[in-house]
């Protein structure tokens, strides 16, 4: 009767593990379905903010528009406070490729005037390294080419650009790893990160957040991890208390 009693439990276990299982594979394929087809009906998201400038965005004369710039990293990161002589504004959209962020450049980013642009991309590009395998080295090599293009087209607008090192990422979860490749980092993120720095100059800064951000593993530290991608508000507030005597500086 008990070994019953232990197969039952055992089965029972793993029909909920299947269940959870197919749960999160078909809201993962939903969500790719959805994003699929957004980005059909509005391939830059253009709408997503206004075209004008927005005077109370701009700030005064007196202040510097520093404006985040790139995908949901970028859309995450809160303004650092109690500091008057800067108006901090968001251009980031979630889900964006370095492809899409140059897209809609002249558009959300001209209007504003910017002094100051931080610019934080690359993931999106690269997290598509395992569904497109044999186009890693083009999926590279044309995220370089577009940050590249994305730190041209600020500075002809006459800002100055503080370019992030793309983040590092915490543990990937099991859910994800069916979507997953170590290439994304090993490959990917650090022959991204080594052209970044190759286009450091006097406007152009690279901020290196991979110090500020990992443990002795090279993960993105729990305390600061809201997944696996996304960094939770004291991530922020450290990346924030290493970037504002940059802007200080400026």
């Amino acid at each position: 009767m008990n070994k019953n009693k232990i197969i039952i439990a055992c089965l029972s276990i793993i029909i909920l593990i299947s269940l959870r299982l197919n749960f999160l594979f078909f809201n993962r394929s939903r969500n790719f379905y959805l994003q699929l087809n957004s980005l059909l009906l509005n391939p830059l998201a253009i709408n997503y903010y206004p075209l004008d400038s927005n005077p109370e965005e701009t700030g005064n004369s007196q202040q510097k528009n520093i404006i985040f710039f790139g995908d949901s990293r970028a859309r995450a990161w809160n303004s650092p406070e109690g500091f008057d002589d800067f108006n901090f504004i968001n251009r980031g959209i979630s889900g964006q490729t370095t492809g899409q962020v140059l897209g809609r450049l002249n558009r959300h980013i001209q209007p504003l005037s910017p002094d100051i642009v931080i610019v934080q991309v690359g993931v999106n590009d690269l997290y598509r390294i395992p569904i497109f395998p044999e186009n890693q080295e083009r999926i590279i090599s044309e995220c370089k080419s577009n940050i590249k293009e994305i730190v041209n087209q600020s500075r002809q607008l006459g800002a100055v650009v503080i370019l992030t090192t793309i983040f590092p990422l915490a543990e990937v979860p099991f859910e994800n790893k069916i979507f997953w490749s170590p290439d994304i980092v090993v490959t990917g993120i650090k022959e991204v990160n080594d052209f970044i720095y190759s286009l450091e100059n006097k406007d152009v800064i690279i901020f290196d957040t991979g110090d500020i951000l990992v443990n002795q593993q090279g993960k993105v530290r729990e305390e600061y991890s809201r997944d696996f991608i996304h960094l939770n508000r004291a991530g922020y507030k450290v990346l924030n208390e290493k970037l504002m005597p940059i802007l200080q500086g400026l």
